[in-house]
């Protein structure tokens, strides 16, 4: 074949189409042998379509990020005009989209969060949040928090307490980062109980602040993402953040699953009154639509580097065509009352759940906020054991979980499982209807859990 030749397109049928991504490509956080993935040809509003044309209802919003849904025309119109008008531009210029995106952000975020660096994912903005602290404070631990999940490079990992860690130890730890236990009233790890506890769990890492030479910032999520939807008791974070500002430590909060109305605000911390030293957020920035993540810090951080060298960049940063989408889909969140939506929802969704909770013996607890929640799965009530472990999902051990799942699919419905429990998250414009259609799937299959439960 010469330079002259055309190579005539070739039709794909959708089996070859999985094989294909079989043979070329890694399956994410799983045993390869087993990866069957669904072909998805089509997406609207709520819904996916395979390769054979069935619709599926997207309860959990793909990976908890297609918050606008799906084929959002106004998205997609920036998407194209950005293209045509400014397909890139290095870092080091000024765009119309870096400023009317900044513009907007500055009026969204919580206050005094003005300062931005822009990136392609949420890892990647939490690898910049742990630079700056670094170089803000001269200090270099970071508390982290166990069942939490902040990426998968190498800084976000070390920093990351679920088992997603586990395969870089010892070396992947990373120097400086250090775990505290997370806020779960539910399961607490250190067996206190709320309300009389007095939020040991954050008198916890008060200990560990006062016991460690120099600690640059505590770093969670404000609800707990893949690991169980964990909301935390409404003293937690505000008392959290005096004892930040006690000891000069940074308060680092990752919203990347939490941001843009997931929760009934635009920003989880929103619902404490708190605002961070740094906010860490991506996903629902775009809805998903283009890879965006973002770094946003407190004034006094940005004042700092104007004589301060800012060590960190990269190519991508603030690329037009991710900021463009993001401008659109907050216009399209405002329009569509978005956050309202959530928030008003979340009765209804919690109201439906905790029916199933009654009726269903496996369910050991409901928790979550907005149109965030988690349905988590135990042997008994009594014991709140779960039917599998961290230790199940690493080593390739059945999930019942993942069992659960399939069946749901078999009813055209998708949902997201983790470990022991289920992800509810629906796009933020899904309808009463659809909440209906999503959880009477999940009633129908949590007969399996049902029978496992411990007598």
């Amino acid at each position: 074949m010469n330079s002259t030749d055309v190579v005539e397109a070739q039709t794909l049928t959708s089996q070859q189409v999985v094989d294909l991504t079989r043979q070329h490509n890694y399956g994410t956080w799983r045993f390869q042998k087993n990866w069957n993935p669904m072909h998805i040809v089509d997406a609207e509003g709520c819904y996916i379509i395979d390769g054979a044309g069935k619709r599926y209802l997207d309860f959990s919003s793909q990976l908890m990020c297609s918050n606008l849904g799906h084929k959002n025309q106004a998205v997609i119109d920036a998407i194209a005009r950005q293209a045509q008008q400014l397909s890139y531009a290095m870092p080091g210029y000024a765009t119309t989209a870096r400023a009317e995106l900044s513009q907007l952000l500055a009026a969204i975020l919580p206050k005094r969060l003005s300062k931005f660096f822009f990136t392609t994912s949420g890892t990647e903005a939490n690898e910049a949040a742990f630079k700056i602290a670094r170089m803000y404070t001269g200090k270099s631990k970071i508390i982290a928090r166990y069942r939490s999940y902040h990426g998968s490079t190498a800084g976000s990992i070390a920093a990351t307490g679920d088992p997603r860690r586990w395969a870089m130890e010892p070396g992947g730890k990373g120097p400086g980062i250090l775990f505290a236990p997370e806020v779960h009233c539910y399961k607490c790890p250190i067996r206190h109980t709320y309300p009389g506890c007095g939020i040991a769990c954050a008198d916890y890492i008060e200990h560990m602040i006062r016991n460690e030479s120099d600690v640059a910032a505590v770093l969670v999520e404000p609800i707990v993402g893949t690991n169980g939807v964990i909301v935390p008791p409404d003293e937690y974070m505000p008392k959290l953040r005096r004892i930040c500002d006690q000891y000069g430590v940074l308060l680092i909060a990752d919203e990347v699953m939490t941001g843009w109305g997931r929760t009934g605000a635009w920003f989880a911390m929103d619902h404490w009154g708190v605002t961070p030293d740094i906010l860490v957020t991506a996903k629902g920035i775009t809805s998903a639509y283009v890879p965006l993540g973002l770094c946003a810090t407190s004034e006094k951080i940005a004042e700092f580097f104007q004589d301060h060298y800012f060590a960190h960049g990269h190519t991508y940063e603030a690329h037009p065509l991710t900021l463009a989408p993001a401008v659109a889909t907050i216009h399209e969140m405002q329009r569509l009352g978005l956050v309202e939506r959530a928030r008003e929802l979340a009765p209804y969704v919690e109201g439906k759940l905790d029916d199933l909770k009654a009726r269903h013996p496996s369910i050991g607890d409901v928790r979550g906020k907005g149109l965030f929640w988690a349905v988590d799965l135990v042997k008994n009530r009594d014991s709140k054991e779960p039917f599998n472990t961290y230790e199940d999902k690493v080593s390739g051990k059945p999930l019942l979980v993942d069992q659960i799942a399939a069946k749901i699919l078999g009813e055209g419905v998708t949902i997201q499982a983790w470990v022991s429990h289920f992800v509810i998250a629906p796009p933020l414009i899904v309808t009463r209807e659809e909440i209906d259609r999503g959880i009477a799937a999940l009633d129908k299959h949590l007969a399996m859990a049902d029978a496992a439960v411990e007598q």
